[in-house]
This record gives C-alpha cells, sequence and structure tokens, in this order.
C-alpha cells in the first residue's frame, strides 16, 4: 500500500540507478521471487503474494521489503522510511554498487520468503463488531444487497458499516445508506477508488 501513496515522486529516478538496479534484479533472479511490476517499478512475489520491491530515489536506491518488520536484521541494514505511518514495511538503501552485498542480501531475502510462506502478516487489530441497523433494515428489504453484502470480506464490510455509523444524525446515515448501497450491489469496496 505505502509506495503508491505519493506515485509520482516514487520511482522517478529509476534511470539514476540503472546499472545498480539491475545488478539487484540480477541478484534477486536467484531466488524463488517473481518479478511484476507494480506502482511502476518491479515488485517481487511469492505465491501473489508482494515480498520485496526495488526502486531508485534521488539521493539512494533501495530493496523495500514489504514485511520487513518480521526480519531479525542482525546487520542492522534495515530502515523504517516513515516511522509512524510504516508497521511493515522497511527499506535497504544503498548510495553506490560497492554496498550491495550479494550473500547479505539473499540472507535477507531467503529469511523474508520464508516469514511470507509461515504467513507472518501483521493481523489487523481486532475491533469491534459494529451494527448498523438501518443498513440492516434496508437488507432485510433487499435480499440481493444482503447477499451482496456477505461476498465482501469482514474487513471491507467493516469499512462500510464504520462510514456509516460514524454519522452522528439518522439523517446523515441514511444519506451515507444511499451512497453505499449502489457499491455494495457493484461489489466495490468503500475504499477501493483510493487502493
Amino acid at each position: 500500500m505505502e509506495p503508491n501513496s505519493d506515485k509520482k515522486h516514487v520511482w522517478h529516478s529509476n534511470h539514476l540507478w540503472e546499472e545498480e538496479l539491475l545488478l539487484l534484479k540480477f541478484i534477486i533472479d536467484k531466488t524463488e521471487l517473481e518479478e511484476t511490476i507494480k506502482w511502476g517499478g518491479p515488485v517481487y512475489v511469492y505465491n501473489k503474494k508482494n515480498v520485496i520491491g526495488i526502486g531508485g530515489f534521488k539521493d539512494y536506491f533501495t530493496i523495500w521489503f514489504y514485511n520487513g518488520v518480521f526480519l531479525k536484521d542482525e546487520k542492522k541494514k534495515l530502515i523504517n522510511a516513515q516511522e509512524d505511518k510504516t508497521k511493515s514495511l522497511r527499506q535497504w538503501r544503498f548510495t553506490s554498487k560497492d554496498d550491495v552485498n550479494e550473500k547479505e542480501i539473499l540472507e535477507y531475502i531467503a529469511e523474508a520468503i520464508e516469514n511470507e510462506k509461515q504467513g507472518k502478516i501483521i493481523k489487523p487489530s481486532k475491533k469491534e463488531a459494529i451494527i448498523s441497523e438501518l443498513l440492516q433494515k434496508e437488507m432485510n428489504q433487499n435480499p440481493a444487497l444482503a447477499e451482496a453484502f456477505q461476498k465482501f470480506s469482514p474487513y471491507k464490510q467493516y469499512e462500510f458499516l464504520e462510514y456509516i455509523e460514524t454519522a452522528k444524525q439518522e439523517k446523515t446515515k441514511l444519506t451515507r445508506i444511499e451512497k453505499v448501497i449502489p457499491m455494495i450491489l457493484g461489489n466495490v469496496g468503500l475504499n477501493d477508488k483510493y487502493r
């Protein structure tokens, strides 16, 4: 999620580090990860899950570890680019080819893949269930709506309910319900357009 929050700037310096990024690619190609392109930069996936990404910035080029928080990081290479925002993403920054130690990088990637295989991810904290009586009423009258709602993941159901129920006044709740009904029927999550 994080790397694309300001798409325009994130990968703009790839051309500055062309050779260096090719070197990283050459190293990563020795692993079992598959290369894809997301957010305009190479992202390497295992079982369709993002494991690492690479990119160039103005002052450095980097490997992102999507679940880097779980890496032991014995060599103290990883940084959290945005302390308060980023829970799991970690970056390993390089400023020249000399910084690139293939053996170390492969060790970190192997650990990241192993973590992915074990399904180590930060679980969203358990949230209190929200009940929306007004939406429930709509669903009772409209079985197609109820059925469509059930197709969403619990997380997305929660987003809809939270959106409706955070409104103070019933009037606002009703306008919000009107807004989300077509989305629910169209199988569009509340925040899909931002994802």
